[in-house]
C-alpha cells in the first residue's frame, strides 16, 4: 500500500540522528529498511541490514522518494539450472 500524501514520509529517527551528527559525511549503518529516501540524503553511503549482512547503497538523485530497502537486496541471484562438471574417472591402460 502506498502512504498517503497528506502524511509526511516516513524516516526512522536514528537515521535523522545520525545524519545531523555525521557532518564528515561517514557511512550510516541501519536496519531501517521502510525509511524513505529524502533529498538531504543525496551523497550520503547508507549500510542497510539485508538479514544476514550490510549492504553499501550510495544514494543518488533518482533514488529520492523510494524506500532503502528498496537497494539492498535480501536474495541472492541464483543460478536454476546451470550444468554441473563431474569429474568422469579416467581409466588407465
Amino acid at each position: 500500500m502506498v502512504r498517503s500524501k497528506w502524511k509526511a514520509p516516513y524516516v526512522h529517527y536514528s537515521i535523522l540522528d545520525n545524519i545531523i551528527k555525521n557532518q564528515k559525511r561517514a557511512i550510516i549503518r541501519t536496519k531501517s529498511r521502510s525509511s524513505i529516501i529524502l533529498q538531504s540524503f543525496i551523497g550520503l553511503i547508507f549500510e542497510v541490514y539485508t538479514g544476514r549482512t550490510y549492504s553499501k547503497v550510495y544514494i543518488d538523485e533518482k533514488m529520492v522518494g523510494h524506500k532503502l530497502g528498496e537497494f539492498a537486496f535480501t536474495r541472492k541471484v541464483g543460478r536454476i539450472h546451470e550444468k554441473r562438471n563431474k569429474k568422469t574417472k579416467t581409466s588407465k591402460k
